[in-house]
């Protein structure tokens, strides 16, 4: 882990922050709250949407630490792991559950750093998923990843900021190209395809601060993700959908978000 101090820019919003924002957490800035708050005008759900993506994640890693056996996840795109975090729910239970965070901001790893630093068999890099191999080959990623077992690859709410321009379905294919047999992929994507009010409103506040979002793309293209592997029932479902408590509720805002995990063969 790095000790090198990074300067939070607070003039610009930054997407961990506002996910943690979403969440009820306290590590986000006025400019942060600003761009959802905007969003949040025409779909007040966004929240809740943004909960039950977490909650997606939650199920997603309680499943594979308990009933597949994994111990090892890779999370790229993670943000900050403040609110029900990755390993605090694998480490619940099996203690000797290792994670690897990974995002693309330096602020975001540097304090990610400093929220995790006491705790055990944790390793947070900077890597950025348009760059795949740089992230297999990061020290941090090598020094707690064993690729002769099983590993978890936890690609949740990223891919939608990666455009097709950097051909983000060979990313994932290289990706797991490098994990062994009986490893899972974990994957959510925002889709507004079919609705065009929230798309706009959403398409515009993300450029006005110079953000690209490609939430545009259809469950067919997010399906495309995972070509090649088995997918866990109940297969590719809004994240309310995916092994949720029956008394849940199944739609919580306009905003869809597509969840799915697969294991590869």
């Amino acid at each position: 882990m790095s000790e090198t101090p990074v300067e939070i820019d607070t003039t610009r919003p930054g997407l961990a922050r506002m996910y943690d924002y979403l969440l009820g957490g306290t590590e986000n800035h006025p400019v942060d709250r600003a761009l959802v708050d905007e969003i949040a005008a025409t779909d007040p759900g966004v929240f809740a949407a943004a909960r039950a993506n977490r909650d997606f994640l939650i199920r997603a890693v309680r499943f594979l630490t308990e009933e597949v056996g994994i111990r090892q996840f890779l999370d790229i795109g993670s943000g900050l792991p403040t609110q029900d975090n990755v390993h605090a729910v694998a480490q619940a239970v099996a203690p000797e559950a290792r994670v690897v965070y990974v995002d693309n901001d330096p602020t975001i790893t540097v304090h990610a750093e400093s929220l995790v630093r006491a705790e055990k068999n944790i390793e947070v890099v900077l890597g950025d998923l348009g760059r795949p191999q740089e992230i297999l080959d990061a020290p941090g990623v090598r020094r707690l990843i064993d690729f002769d077992e099983p590993v978890a690859l936890l690609l949740v709410a990223v891919l939608h900021f990666v455009p097709d321009t950097e051909d983000p379905w060979a990313a994932v294919g290289l990706l797991l190209d490098a994990l062994p047999s009986g490893s899972h992929l974990v994957l959510s994507h925002v889709s507004l395809a079919e609705l065009d009010e929230l798309a706009a409103t959403t398409d515009r506040a993300f450029e006005k601060r110079s953000i690209e979002l490609n939430a545009n793309r259809t469950k067919a293209q997010i399906a495309r993700f995972f070509e090649g592997l088995t997918l866990v029932e109940p297969g590719l479902v809004e994240t309310t959908e995916w092994r949720a408590e029956e008394t849940a509720p199944r739609k919580v805002s306009d905003m869809v978000i597509y969840a799915g995990l697969a294991r590869k063969n």
